[in-house]
């Protein structure tokens, strides 16, 4: 009898115990990898903010770990996922700097462009962030012709540059229409120049420009109006 009054004794201590440490030790560190799986299937299950919280938490607590790497690059495409454009192209700038010839990098440079280009709001805007898309994808064509993504961005190129030449005939017909027609002259003659590979902009902005150039011809005195005609016959037939 006392032998097994005994072990109730024991088992209850022992238990005491483990119900002690359940409620007030700390409960055990997440692993390196088990942080990483938990990321990834946060990822699958289209839970990116979730996904987010368990890359950051890698990344700060393992920071030499072999999945760090892999995290990095996971959270930048829950950013990016997660429409958080901005935190995307930050992530995948960070990625470059700290990984430059990781394999990944043609698809790193590919989807800063893409963030940027996913930013675009309207061609009344500005275009800063199709100007830097429009960087990281002609690199990826120019330094990575033969990656899977080269023909992507060329596809990206040909859109954004659609979008600025767009933007800047929205600016010249702006000026066209409250009758500032040197700005409008100008704005039409940029994109005859520098968008050649949109045919159907550049030769709308050619015919605007020709329209722009006589009304200014009207605001000008005579000697400035024979200076800017010589110089505009030379380019109208460079351009016919």
């Amino acid at each position: 009898m006392k032998q097994y009054t005994a072990l109730v004794l024991l088992v209850v201590m022992l238990s005491g115990c483990g119900l002690i440490d359940y409620y007030f030790l700390p409960p055990p560190e997440d692993t390196a990898q088990e942080l990483w799986e938990a990321g990834m299937d946060s990822m699958q299950e289209k839970e990116y903010l979730e996904a987010q919280d368990f890359f950051v938490k890698l990344k700060d607590k393992f920071p030499f770990s072999p999945y760090t790497l892999r995290a990095e690059l996971a959270l930048a495409d829950a950013y990016y996922l997660d429409t958080k454009y901005m935190e995307a192209v930050d992530a995948y700038k960070e990625f470059e700097a700290m990984h430059p010839t990781n394999e990944s990098i043609p698809y790193v440079l590919f989807q800063v462009g893409m963030s940027n280009y996913n930013m675009f709001k309207g061609i009344d805007r500005r275009q800063d962030n199709i100007k830097e898309g429009l960087e990281y994808f002609y690199r990826v064509e120019q330094s990575f012709p033969e990656s899977e993504y080269a023909e992507q961005a060329r596809v990206y190129i040909q859109k954004s540059r659609r979008i600025l030449a767009e933007h800047e005939l929205y600016v010249a017909d702006f000026f066209w229409r409250t009758d500032r027609y040197g700005p409008a002259w100008h704005r039409y003659k940029y994109v005859v120049e520098n968008f050649s590979d949109v045919p159907d902009l550049r030769d709308y902005a050619r015919r605007r420009a020709e329209y722009a150039y006589f009304e200014y011809q009207k605001t000008l005195a005579d000697e400035e109006r024979m200076r800017i005609q010589e110089s505009w016959l030379l380019w109208l037939k460079n351009w016919l």
